[in-house]
């Protein structure tokens, strides 16, 4: 027998979401903030975070160095432990935003499978893809973690962009370009998209 077959999982007797979002005052949303390290993402999930809780909106945070150093330690960066730890951040993020929290991710995601496979697992109705962008060069001359000067000494294997591969988004939901906008701009065009989707 699978062990598979041994596990039953059962939601319907769990307080509804619905309940719990109205608790609240809010609906829950995954947004899937994504793009080459030093990008900006961080940095406008934090921004976004403190807007929303300022608002009044309950907001959980999902980051990716902050997950790899807990949940995800033992994945390294491969593709396929790309794609697992894609799946683990994802399937976390599905089981938070059923709460009516809303859940920013802030996750390289460099592949567009990755990104589907996140849709998929979190459901379209709940997922709110991202792509904050700047291009290779643009994020080498920021190097805010040193990351750059370390993949280019060898030290970093499979560094997104150089080593390894991202592949530029075909249908985004929101573009928020950090080359030729500042950090008020960006937030106020993703805070324009987020409002409506979070109101009750």
């Amino acid at each position: 027998m699978a062990e598979g077959s041994n596990i039953h999982p059962e939601f319907q007797r769990q307080v509804p979401r619905e309940e719990k979002e109205n608790l609240l005052g809010q609906r829950g949303l995954v947004i899937w903030l994504y793009g080459l390290s030093g990008s900006g993402k961080s940095t406008i999930a934090n921004a976004l975070e403190r807007k929303l809780h300022d608002s009044g909106r309950l907001v959980t945070m999902l980051d990716g160095d902050n997950l790899r150093s807990g949940l995800n330690s033992n994945l390294g960066f491969t593709d396929e432990d790309r794609c697992e730890n894609i799946r683990r951040v994802a399937e976390m993020a599905k089981a938070v935003v059923r709460t009516g929290s809303i859940v920013l991710v802030s996750v390289i995601t460099p592949r567009e499978a990755f990104r589907q496979s996140a849709r998929e697992i979190i459901g379209g109705a709940d997922f709110l893809e991202v792509y904050v962008k700047a291009s290779f060069e643009a994020c080498r001359q920021r190097d805010v973690k040193g990351l750059y000067d370390k993949a280019e000494a060898g030290k970093i294997a499979n560094f997104t962009g150089q080593a390894s591969a991202f592949e530029e988004p075909a249908h985004a939901d929101v573009v928020l370009n950090t080359e030729d906008h500042s950090l008020d701009a960006c937030l106020e065009q993703l805070l324009s998209v987020v409002t409506p989707r979070v109101t009750l």
